[in-house]
């Protein structure tokens, strides 16, 4: 936020229906859980994701230190071979891991049994950023900061949105960057969409921020 330089990137996922062309997840992710696909589904976002970060950065198109973030779903985290699948796409890849961050929801990390946590330690350990997605959107966000230490929380765009008209939200946002700091926790900022929430953001101290305001979607980000 101090610098307005790009740190990071977000990869999101699409389906090309031939009927009713591109669909964003709110249609298709449901299904993809229920039937257990979201799990080889996610398991090639996180391959293809690396892959193209680390062409990226050996082309010297991007800095070295940017990171990619891919979301984990409940039962990506549930399933026992998650460790694998992630340690494979990085030695695929050659991307460090450090260079990628994994993102949860809080309701994720409050369903997540001990071998489920237990996989997201070992994920942490071999140098992989965790953080929560939507923070302050689920239940008691302090019982799953408690259960397992992340490196950063994402400010939902709910609180975002209204946080210079409202001054309720604005407190809430300022809330969550106070905790994130006493915490030792990067603060990200979701949904900002124009100058006066961004300067909100800088006045409140937080870290970082996305939304289209810098950027929105790119469909057609060139593949090496």
């Amino acid at each position: 936020m101090g610098t307005g330089r790009m740190v990071g990137l977000e990869s999101l996922l699409r389906l090309a229906d031939p009927d009713r062309g591109v669909l964003s997840p709110k249609v298709f992710m449901e299904v993809a859980e229920e039937t257990g696909l979201i799990v080889p589904i996610g398991a090639w976002v996180l391959s293809s994701a690396s892959a193209q970060l680390a062409q990226w950065q050996a082309a010297d198109v991007v800095p070295p230190s940017l990171k990619i973030a891919v979301n984990l779903s409940f039962r990506q985290v549930a399933s026992p071979g998650l460790v694998a699948t992630v340690e494979s796409a990085l030695a695929d890849s050659g991307l460090a891991p450090q260079c990628l961050a994994l993102e949860l929801t809080e309701t994720i990390l409050l369903e997540a049994d001990v071998a489920s946590l237990r996989q997201l330690e070992h994920i942490r350990d071999l140098g992989v950023q965790l953080g929560i997605d939507d923070f302050g959107t689920g239940y008691s966000s302090l019982t799953y900061l408690k259960r397992l230490p992340v490196s950063f929380i994402k400010i939902d765009q709910s609180f975002v949105a209204d946080m210079v008209e409202q001054s309720s939200d604005r407190e809430i946002v300022a809330s969550v960057i106070g905790l994130g700091k006493s915490l030792g926790l990067t603060t990200i900022a979701e949904g900002v969409e124009n100058v006066e929430q961004l300067q909100a953001l800088l006045e409140l101290g937080c870290d970082q921020a996305q939304g289209y305001y810098f950027g929105r979607p790119r469909p057609d980000v060139p593949r090496l």
